[in-house]
């Protein structure tokens, strides 16, 4: 609320005191027509007043808000970020998926993580396997077979953060759901057993450092470090 009003209003009040002090010299008419407005002139002071006392309240109201958001959010980040750390480990070194064409193998806690391009994977905006990348997965199948055959494995698909304009897959989260449903029926195809197999959907939620990497299908091997 502007100060100045109120300002204002004062010099109204002085005006209007003057008015009264020298009541004898001015008409009766002009007395009460003064004796009205200097009423007026304090009811609107004391709603000014008023009003700037509950507009600072607010303000005090929002000032600890943010305060509390601010911590909040200060929480928020460390716990992402000892999450992101502690779900982190070292590659394994000798998982049996390395040197399989277009696979990184990484390491999380109490698992290993095997990465394949969604590029190598699929053609663009695609969720049907590209013939070339059966003979990797076919190898990925067998070490899955041979060395973790007791292990249960999830297959998880991601997608960069581009919005879907060309395909016929409405959000991102769906193309990722298809094809780690595609990844998993041809791991089942080629022997995986389909018990201890499932697929999940992550869309952007992953992102990597460009878009290609981002784009993935990752099959993780639960409980294998």
């Amino acid at each position: 609320m502007d100060i100045r009003q109120i300002v204002r209003f004062g010099a109204g009040l002085a005006v209007t005191g003057a008015l009264l002090g020298g009541c004898k010299t001015v008409k009766k008419s002009d007395y009460q027509a003064a004796i009205q407005e200097n009423t007026e002139l304090r009811e609107r002071v004391a709603g000014l007043q008023d009003v700037i006392r509950q507009a600072n309240e607010q303000i005090a109201n929002c000032e600890n808000e943010r305060t509390a958001l601010s911590a909040q959010n200060g929480q928020l980040q460390a716990q992402l970020a000892s999450a992101g750390t502690s779900s982190i480990a070292a590659p394994a070194s000798n998982s049996g998926f390395e040197n399989i064409p277009g696979v990184t193998v990484g390491g999380r806690t109490d698992a290993i993580a095997v990465a394949v391009a969604g590029d190598v994977l699929f053609a663009s905006g695609s969720v049907t396997l590209k013939n070339s990348a059966k003979s990797s997965l076919d190898r990925v199948a067998s070490v899955l077979q041979s060395r973790y055959s007791n292990q249960l494995i999830r297959v998880e698909g991601y997608t960069d953060t581009d919005p879907i304009r060309k395909s016929s897959w409405k959000t991102n989260e769906r193309l990722s759901s298809e094809r780690a449903l595609a990844v998993e029926a041809y791991l089942v195809s080629r022997g995986v057993d389909p018990d201890r197999i499932y697929a999940a959907a992550f869309g952007p939620a992953d992102q990597r450092a460009t878009k290609q990497d981002s784009r993935r299908v990752e099959i993780v091997v639960l409980g294998a470090s």
